[in-house]
């Protein structure tokens, strides 16, 4: 992996972050969204080595999948972020000297991570449908298990109700295991993250039925 490209990549990253309003004036979300980054970036690294990508295109692509929220979001931001990210991202990717054709790939990847749309031409290779996997894979892990506790006000609720949320939880879970994905790497990611969440939650179960009587 080239070093220098990578951090070139984050400090503009980090530049365009601190410049954004919006994240100078909520820094709880520039902390988050600059984390989620980095999760993203660590997840593609293994990726590409496991499917066989150029190791140092796929991770600056997952570092700049979301750039764009140094912007102010409109109506429709959130659905367009992914093709404003990859506008933002063009130039300078341009100017780290990478081949065009290679610029397009990243570019199209970044675009279209969100709703799987882009407002140019490009192709829809394993590469560029990656960004989407990362970015989806990093929804599933020790701190997303947190995190859905903590919004769900899991430990105020009655013993009924959170018996309820455990088990609505592995319902889902349990769904998205054959969720399609770009490559075989991705794939075995994505079901190693989502089998350890699912262990977590049956082991939540098992302590919810110690907690009510003698088994």
């Amino acid at each position: 992996m080239d070093r220098d490209l990578i951090k070139k990549t984050e400090e503009f990253l980090k530049e365009r972050f601190e410049g954004g309003k919006y994240l100078a004036e909520h820094p709880e979300a520039k902390a988050y969204r600059l984390a989620h980054t980095y999760r993203v970036a660590n997840i593609g690294r293994r990726l590409a080595r496991e499917a066989g990508f150029d190791e140092t295109e796929f991770v600056i692509a997952c570092l700049l999948h979301d750039v764009s929220y140094c912007e102010e979001f409109g109506e429709t931001g959130w659905r367009d972020h992914g093709r404003a990210s990859a506008r933002i991202a063009r130039p300078f990717l341009l100017s780290l000297g990478l081949p065009e054709d290679r610029v397009n790939e990243i570019c199209f990847g970044i675009a279209i991570h969100v709703d799987d749309e882009a407002d140019f031409e490009g192709e829809r290779t394993p590469f560029a449908r990656s960004v989407c996997d990362a970015d989806n894979i990093d929804r599933f892990d020790a701190y997303r298990i947190h995190e859905n506790l903590l919004n769900a006000h899991y430990t105020g609720l009655p013993p009924a109700e959170q018996r309820a949320h455990v088990e609505g939880r592995l319902a889902e879970l349990r769904r998205f295991l054959d969720i399609e994905f770009a490559t075989e790497a991705g794939r075995r990611l994505w079901r190693e993250r989502l089998e350890y969440y699912i262990g977590f939650y049956e082991k939540l179960l098992a302590q919810l039925d110690g907690s009510e009587a003698v088994l």
